[in-house]
């Protein structure tokens, strides 16, 4: 991975085979961001992500393997329990054009990724809600 910060932002490029949300908690970590909103693009041949089945209050999880453009990466970076905590979902398009997407569960780049942090000033926590089975953000 190499990255580099300007100002409050981060540009953070994955090198191929590495795997997505490891780098950018690594990036992030170093950087001190306890939050910010993420953004970004690139390549993946290996990734999972979830559909939240509400009755069943967990993700249903869909592996795909094989040349995926990540057309939109998009999510945030926060804190739980004072601990870095990101939430992403991410879209990505295989060769046919036929579209994958939902919560970031794991994604390897496969050529480059091209991800940004804008990271802002404060701090959010999530707590987990039991009636819903998921971790929201507390904003009191």
């Amino acid at each position: 991975m190499q990255y580099k910060r300007i100002q409050n932002v981060l540009f953070i490029r994955p090198e191929r085979g590495e795997e997505l949300l490891t780098v950018l908690k690594t990036a992030c970590l170093e950087n001190g961001v306890k939050l910010g909103l993420v953004s970004g693009i690139g390549a993946t041949d290996d990734f999972t992500v979830g559909c939240f089945d509400l009755s069943a209050k967990r993700y249903d999880e869909i592996h795909r393997t094989g040349a995926h453009e990540i057309v939109s990466l998009l999510g945030n970076i926060t804190t739980m329990n004072g601990e870095y905590y990101a939430h992403l979902h991410l879209a990505a398009a295989d060769g046919e054009g036929r579209m994958t997407g939902g919560h970031l569960n794991r994604a390897v780049i496969s050529a480059t990724g091209e991800i940004t942090v804008t990271i802002l000033d404060g701090e959010v926590d999530r707590v987990r809600d039991e009636a819903i089975g998921i971790n929201l953000w507390k904003l009191d």
